[in-house]
């Protein structure tokens, strides 16, 4: 795992600071009761002999940690100076101040670029979403921030203040300073430490006592109480160190000095540590005596669990323990050792922790593989020892809880047996050769009890009157129930199939008395709807416990399930059913057509503007529906799609027919007249204009009275229209939701029901809705622009003398319009029609200006007031900033903003682009003539017709001269 994060490693960050770490308590927090206590399961690693506490072996262990991982294993120490120096009077000039007391791997940082080999492999979970280790709740003032280097991160976890990190960061400096090219395992750690701190480097005097007897305990646990080389009676370094040490937990000593007491102290202990253990190492023994090797051990595998949440593993864990293995050499751990004590801490964190978290199970299970794997190849009867005590303790946990687990597990629990028994049964196999003829005995006295238990409930089903049926299919559900939670999670052990096969014969059983009951069926009574509903419920219960045992098969559980013909209970009402939702579908459509022919759409019907036939439909529709799911039935997922087609066809009739006869956009926009020129300067050009105006007049006015004719169509008609549409639009989702709402109340629905495409069942509604609100909300604004203003704009804006005729009586008329829409139609749909409104405006203002008939001419001097026409127009939409959005005004106006400055540009200079765009429209072939450029009605500055318009309502002479020329137009109509 190392070599994925090579450059992480041990020590501060220089980017960031994490706040200290909550005070480490000499007790361990109190549990919920739910939890373990210490004394519910001892450990089996081990009891010292010495009175050292739990936080006593968290800081000793942290002491370690911290001495390995300033070199690298088999490294000697550095004699780099410390940048964390005893003060700023004993740096002295020949220090190098550039160098960390930390080795490079207290350098590097951490990183979370790779996922965890670790967990991945143990299937362990990360904190996830929940805080870091650094932002545990006390851990200090300001801002909470994430650790960045492995060093921080075990300070942290190992809840070390940073005062005390500090503190022993000095003294390991002082350490390696002056013992240069002797190996860290050369080191007794705890008296080098007595050596180097004195009271002074302490808070107060009570931190400075219980650090020194925390020290001298250490000694006396790993030289006197559990040594790694047995001690003889005889030997007076013990009865020495024995002595001083008793002495020093009465009275401290004065350490940090080479006084007469430290080097009394240091003989003893000398003396003790270097004995050979056989090896040929140089190595000190003073931690790697069993069991203080392993409880220090223990404390620092601990720390891969994250603080903030105890059952799981921090994200960091890989180059935490990479760290933490570099220990091996003070501790005396092998590979052999840590794999059984890690074992036992994911295990215990299991118990500790409530039993929840059922990763740490099945981490601890696996973990247990690799034991099993060393078991073989070993005979250390130390290791041994420890192997049988740890491996027994788990054995005898699982034990207790499995030969009762009918008190063990419930519902709430049933999920941990497996793993539990998958756990016990690792233990034994190790413990004992072959575990396999108990659990066979055990076996075959389960299949006894099922079969028992199975006669015993078929005898009370012998053929009984109708509502029996009902009831035999309950004691045969709940004891398939009881199969598949209670017996089949350890009969999977030796049947692969075991609950599918239960279940299979259970469903046999009862097809033998339900399908002769079938038959015999020939309407839907309330006793043939109970016994058909209990035997439907039954069937997938049956069918779903097969299917998930056999998930994992080869088949994936085909063969058992051909094994189980389906009853066809829903079969034999489903017919029934579909002829009730017809008879509804019908009605329904009947009544909409009966209501749209009286419909009047009158905007005073009620207060949200839409038309009463609308809520009518809509109600009969939640009747439906409601009416639907009332039915006494176990299929109402399966028979849903047809009620919501049909209904969804009956909403998208009652839409078409709303919208019918409203005409549309084209139907109101007027014919373009052809093209002419300009009569310059004759005197006959005002009566040709108002001959031409009064034409037109006649004509819009015969279009007005035949649109007129039915009043159902008027603006604010076809407001509420519009408001209806959106109505039934905005009820689809509500509609969605009710029926999701009645699923879920519905005992046959399935997880599938709810994510079968439940929202796209109502296809036809919304669709129709959409298009039928885009075509209103256009035919509005058209009809307004082009049809009930047309005398200000068509037949008024522009004609004669463009000074004269300006914008400002379509303005008046068009925001009193305006007025009216935004009193009529829906909030949600107002902006829209608004929004169509000035596009419709622009539109015509644009074909005033490049079609509006002989009775328009503009000079260039007119530019002007068209452009301040056109502000005025935009201005009047834009409200002072209370009516459209200013980018909406710009984005729907821009065609209009384009062409505008053809109408200031000099003729000459119009028929050039003229010339040029159209021979690069039409190529060589125009080069003899100019084709006349069809009318696209996309108007657009660099388009033929475009510019030949702007020319044709050019008065100018030279204008009139080149079209004379070119096209032969003529002046009038």
């Amino acid at each position: 795992m190392a070599h994925l994060f090579r450059d992480l490693s041990l020590g501060h960050s220089k980017r960031e600071s994490t706040p200290p770490p909550p005070p480490l308590q000499t007790k361990p927090p109190p549990m919920p009761t739910n939890k373990l206590t210490p004394t519910d399961l001892r450990s089996p690693l081990g009891q010292l002999a010495s009175q050292l506490t739990d936080s006593d072996l968290r800081l000793t262990a942290y002491d370690v940690f911290l001495a390995v991982c300033r070199t690298s294993a088999s490294k000697p120490l550095s004699t780099s100076a410390s940048s964390i120096s005893d003060s700023p009077s004993q740096n002295s000039p020949g220090q190098n101040h550039n160098h960390s007391p930390s080795s490079p791997a207290l350098q590097r940082s951490l990183t979370s670029a790779a996922a965890s080999k670790m967990k991945k492999a143990l299937g362990l979970k990360s904190p996830g979403s929940k805080k870091s280790p650094g932002s545990a709740p006390g851990s200090g003032q300001g801002k909470s921030k994430r650790p960045t280097t492995v060093g921080e991160l075990m300070r942290i976890q190992m809840r070390v203040p940073e005062s005390v990190d500090a503190r022993v960061r000095r003294a390991l400096l002082r350490i390696g300073g002056g013992l240069v090219g002797r190996r860290i395992e050369s080191v007794v750690l705890p008296l080098e430490l007595l050596q180097q701190l004195k009271q002074s480097d302490f808070s107060d005097q009570q931190e400075y006592d219980a650090w020194q007897k925390r020290n001298l305990r250490v000694l006396e646990a790993g030289l006197l109480l559990h040594p790694r080389v047995p001690l003889d009676k005889s030997n007076n370094a013990s009865q020495r160190l024995r002595q001083i040490i008793h002495a020093a937990l009465d009275r401290p000593i004065e350490t940090g000095k080479n006084n007469e007491s430290m080097q009394v102290l240091r003989s003893a202990v000398m003396s003790l540590a270097s004995r050979s253990d056989g090896s040929l190492s140089d190595s000190c023994h003073w931690a790697d005596c069993i069991p203080l090797n392993l409880r220090l051990y223990e404390m620092l595998l601990e720390t891969c669990f994250d603080i903030n949440d105890e059952t799981s593993i921090v994200e960091e864990v890989d180059e935490l323990m990479e760290q933490i293995k570099k220990t091996w050499v003070i501790l005396g751990i092998n590979q052999m050792l840590h794999n059984l004590c890690f074992a036992w801490v994911l295990f215990h964190r299991f118990v500790s922790t409530g039993q929840v978290e059922m990763d740490l199970l099945y981490a601890a299970d696996g973990q247990l593989a690799e034991v099993a794997k060393d078991a073989k190849t070993t005979r250390d009867p130390e290791y041994s020892k420890i192997l049988s005590s740890t491996l027994s303790s788990i054995l005898g946990w699982a034990e207790k809880r499995l030969l009762a687990y009918h008190d063990t597990f419930d519902s709430g629990n049933v999920y941990t047996m497996q793993g539990i028994v998958s756990l016990g049964v690792s233990a034994a196999k190790v413990l004992v050769e072959d575990v396999s003829t108990e659990y066979r005995r055990k076996r075959k006295e389960v299949d006894r009890m099922e079969k028992a238990d199975s006669s015993r409930r078929a005898s009370k089903n012998q053929p009984n009157p109708l509502p029996v049926l009902a009831i035999l299919a309950k004691d045969v559900g709940e004891l398939a129930v009881h199969e598949k939670q209670v017996f089949s999670p350890i009969l999977k052990g030796w049947h692969p199939l075991a609950a599918g096969v239960a279940v299979a014969t259970l469903h046999s059983c009862y097809a033998n008395e339900i399908k002769q009951f079938i038959s015999g069926i020939t309407e839907l009574t309330p006793d043939a709807v109970q016994v058909l509903r209990a035997a439907d419920k039954l069937e997938k219960d049956l069918v779903q416990i097969a299917v998930e045992d056999a998930v994992d098969s080869d088949d994936g559980g085909k063969a058992i399930i051909r094994e189980m013909p389906p009853y066809e209970a829903e079969t034999a009402i489903a017919n029934l059913v579909k002829g009730w939702i017809k008879t509804r579908l019908d009605r329904l459509k009947e009544w909409v057509d009966r209501n749209l022919q009286q419909e009047v759409w009158n905007p005073q019907a009620n207060q949200e503007g839409y038309a009463l036939s609308a809520v009518e439909t809509l109600r009969i529709i939640d009747e439906t529906l409601d009416a639907f799911f009332q039915l006494p039935i176990p299929a109402h997922p399966a028979l849903l799609p047809d009620v919501i087609v049909g209904l969804d066809k009956c909403l998208q009739y009652y839409v078409i027919k709303a919208k019918s006869g409203c005409a549309s956009r084209n139907t109101y926009i007027p014919t373009m007249p052809a093209l002419t020129r300009c009569e310059i300067g004759s005197k006959f050009q005002g009566v040709w204009k108002k001959k031409e105006k009064s034409q037109n007049t006649q004509k819009r006015n015969s279009q007005v009275a035949t649109m007129n004719g039915d009043k159902s169509f008027g603006i604010p008609q076809l407001c509420v229209r519009i408001n209806t549409l959106h109505h039934i639009r905005s009820e689809m989702d509500v509609l969605e939701k009710r029926i999701v709402t009645h699923l879920r109340n519905c005992e046959s629905a399935h997880l599938e029901d709810f994510s079968n495409g439940l929202s796209k069942r109502f296809e036809l509604t919304p669709a129709a809705c959409v298009e039928g609100v885009q075509q209103l909300s256009e035919a509005v604004a058209y009809r307004i622009v082009f049809h009930d203003l047309s005398h200000v704009l068509w037949d008024g804006l522009y004609v004669g003398e463009p000074s004269s005729s300006r914008i400002d009586p379509l303005l008046q008329e068009l925001e009193q319009n305006l007025l009216v829409i935004s009193e009529t139609v829906h909030d949600r749909v107002r902006t829209r029609i608004i929004t169509d409104i000035m596009k419709a405006s622009c539109d015509g203002f644009l074909l005033v200006l490049l079609a509006g008939g002989p009775s328009r001419a503009f000079s260039r001097q007119d530019s002007q007031i068209i452009e301040d026409d056109f502000k005025a127009l935009k201005d009047l939409f834009w409200a002072n900033g209370d009516g459209l959005p200013a980018d909406l005004i710009d984005k729907f106006s821009a065609t209009v903003r384009d062409v505008l400055p053809l109408f200031r540009t000099d003729t000459e200079s119009l028929i050039e682009r003229f010339k040029r765009v159209t021979l690069e429209a039409y190529g060589s072939s125009a080069r003899s003539r100019l084709p006349l450029p069809p009318t696209s009605g996309q108007w657009n500055p660099t388009e033929p017709n475009t510019l030949l318009r702007v020319l044709c309502y050019r008065n100018d002479e030279a204008a009139s001269r080149f079209l004379k020329k070119t096209y032969n137009l003529p002046k009038k109509l």
